[in-house]
């Protein structure tokens, strides 16, 4: 079953109407992602502190809590901000390994009003090749919604 965005990105902006608290704002974003969407085993951020990626509000297993700008996917969408779509983490020069569960990834840029990196979308799967382009387009512009929202 494909993933309806249109529909994600329409809850996202109910969920957040009238809510000021980005921590609260994306905590709801990751889980509307997680029930939404099939065959994840995590969904959640990584937000910008510190010239670092820090863990931010997620669904899923315990998870990396620092990444370096650069480093594995999160930190290569970060520092060339530009979404990653790896249909296959184990073949990713410095892939992180959070969970050994995860082999395919997704990760997209969120940027603040200034368009700078802010932080990152990051969404698992077990599966290989989980992720194709319209998951791409899908999830760019459910980021691009929850910009507007924080």
């Amino acid at each position: 079953m494909k993933t309806d965005y249109n529909m994600m990105t329409e809850q996202l902006k109910a969920i957040c109407d009238g809510v000021d608290y980005d921590i609260t704002n994306l905590s709801n974003a990751s889980a509307l992602i997680f029930d939404s969407m099939e065959d994840l085993n995590w969904a959640g951020f990584y937000l910008v502190r510190d010239g670092k990626l820090l863990l931010g509000p997620f669904q899923g297993k315990v998870a990396c809590t620092k990444i370096d700008f650069g480093k594995g996917v999160c930190g290569t969408a970060a520092l060339k901000d530009e979404t990653q779509l790896v249909k296959d983490v184990h073949e990713f020069p410095g892939h992180i390994a959070c969970d050994s569960a995860s082999n395919s990834e997704i990760v997209v840029p969120m940027h603040d009003a200034n368009g700078k990196v802010m932080g990152v979308l990051d969404i698992d799967s077990p599966l290989k090749g989980r992720f194709d382009e319209e998951d791409r387009a899908g999830l760019e512009g459910f980021v691009k919604a929850l910009e507007e929202i924080i």
